[in-house]
């Protein structure tokens, strides 16, 4: 199971690293075509889901690699399901039904989740 949860949590990690670098370093119009949801938030609010994104990308590798506070990686990975359910419902409540990515998101953060209970 380490190696699945490896996968998983590595997989996870690129996805959230690139998302929330850019979030943290991109300009509203720069971050408009791929994420038009940026335009109902204040920009240092989409700052900080980029920076919780960066952290937890973090959490889901480091603690396992370094062996220091594992559960630091399940709290990681229970964060990011928590992200996508929040995700979902500002795309649905803007009416945007093209969720996919949420949802493919959410499953993979609860199959870490599950993952990283087995080796804890």
């Amino acid at each position: 199971m380490t190696v699945a949860y490896g996968i998983a949590a590595g997989l996870l990690a690129l996805f959230y690293l690139y998302s929330g670098g850019v979030k943290v370093v991109q300009t509203r119009e720069r971050l408009r075509p791929m994420m038009a949801w940026v335009d109902s938030m204040p920009m240092p609010a989409v700052r900080a889901i980029g920076t919780i994104e960066l952290l937890g990308a973090l959490g889901l590798v480091l603690p396992p690699l370094t062996g220091v506070a594992p559960w630091l990686a399940l709290a990681a990975a229970i964060g990011f399901v928590a992200l996508q359910l929040g995700a979902t419902r500002v795309h649905l409540r803007r009416g945007e039904r093209d969720i996919a990515l949420n949802l493919t998101l959410l499953a993979a953060g609860a199959v870490t989740v599950w993952l990283a209970t087995t080796w804890l």
